[in-house]
């Protein structure tokens, strides 16, 4: 996967958005994400995704804010138009038809009349929309239009696209569909910046993620280093525990309802657990199963967004401002 190549698409630092109300969107984010890969930006309602979408696309303008797109400084005109931008709540004129509507944003964007033209036909067709290409944009169901608001992104050809909820109201057809063309897209050296709700969806597609809590970043890499202290193994057997196993420091076991046990190995390496299998076999153990197991992008969404000291989950939204003494 094309991640760790050394050269940040975005490139942020110092991030800072205070609503009225003293009400702190976001406090000092720091976030990188390279060229190329597909990056998830994840957090609970009112987390602060969508204002920091709109810091880059300069749709809100920050208390502070540091750091490049695209090699230049936040707002940089000409950087800007090499972005592709799905809004979450996006509205398209409703006289106009799916092609229409196309057409129309690229020449916005300055694309030459004949090239949106050919976009605009390709793009309906890669998006499953040629039958509906030609009828008004208000005779389409919610996820068609998100179909076409993904078009109209890609309509300019950018070298970064940021896609805000990109598949909220798709069907489940509709949203493999799009992974499928956000894959190749990144395949084609394409960035795709991804805000979502739907964590399954991030984690089928992602590079990296960053977990954004209460106007924070609270983790940020790939999903595989950061769930790397949670991966073991899980060896399920019928029976209790063989007392060598409760008296293991390497070993946790889980006794079951269904007269079944597990024994949990903490680590990586299958070679670790041949000789407990080994044994087990000796002992003519029944052995249900042996499976490696780590923690989904759900568990590791939900440990960022809990208080350890509650053990409760954060409330939702930015956070009061810190008053000064």
């Amino acid at each position: 996967m094309p991640t760790d190549n050394g050269e940040f698409v975005i490139d942020l630092h110092h991030v800072e958005k205070t609503y009225k109300g003293k009400i702190h969107a976001l406090r000092d984010v720091r976030m990188q994400v390279h060229r190329g890969e597909i990056f998830g930006l994840l957090g609970p309602n009112g987390a602060g995704k969508s204002t920091l979408v709109k810091i880059m696309m300069t749709v809100v303008r920050p208390d502070r804010a540091e750091g490049t797109l695209l090699g230049h400084r936040i707002g940089y005109k000409p950087a800007l138009r090499r972005v592709g931008y799905l809004p979450e709540h996006h509205r398209f004129p409703q006289y106009l038809t799916g092609r229409q509507t196309l057409e129309f944003y690229a020449a916005l964007a300055g694309v030459r009349k004949q090239a949106r033209r050919e976009r605009a036909t390709r793009l309906l067709d890669t998006i499953g929309m040629t039958d509906w290409a030609d009828k008004k944009i208000s005779s389409y169901s919610k996820g068609m239009m998100q179909r076409v608001g993904l078009a109209q992104a890609l309509m300019g050809e950018p070298d970064l696209i940021l896609l805000d909820e990109p598949t909220d109201g798709v069907d489940p057809v509709g949203r493999r569909e799009i992974r499928d063309l956000l894959m190749k897209l990144r395949d084609q050296g394409t960035t795709v910046f991804l805000n979502s709700h739907l964590l399954s969806e991030l984690e089928m597609v992602c590079d990296r993620v960053a977990i954004l809590v209460q106007g924070r970043i609270a983790q940020q890499g790939r999903i595989e280093d950061l769930t790397a202290d949670s991966r073991r193994y899980e060896i399920v057997i019928e029976g209790d525990p063989p007392s060598w196993a409760t008296r293991s420091s390497d070993l946790r076991v889980v006794k079951g309802d269904d007269g079944q046990c597990t024994l949990i190995y903490k680590g990586v390496e299958a070679a670790a657990i041949q000789p407990l299998i080994d044994r087990l076999r000796t002992e003519k153990r029944t052995i249900h199963a042996v499976r490696p197991v780590r923690e989904t992008l759900e568990d590791l969404f939900m440990r960022a967004v809990t208080d350890p000291e509650t053990g409760k989950p954060f409330a939702p939204g930015g956070t009061t401002r810190e008053t000064t003494p």
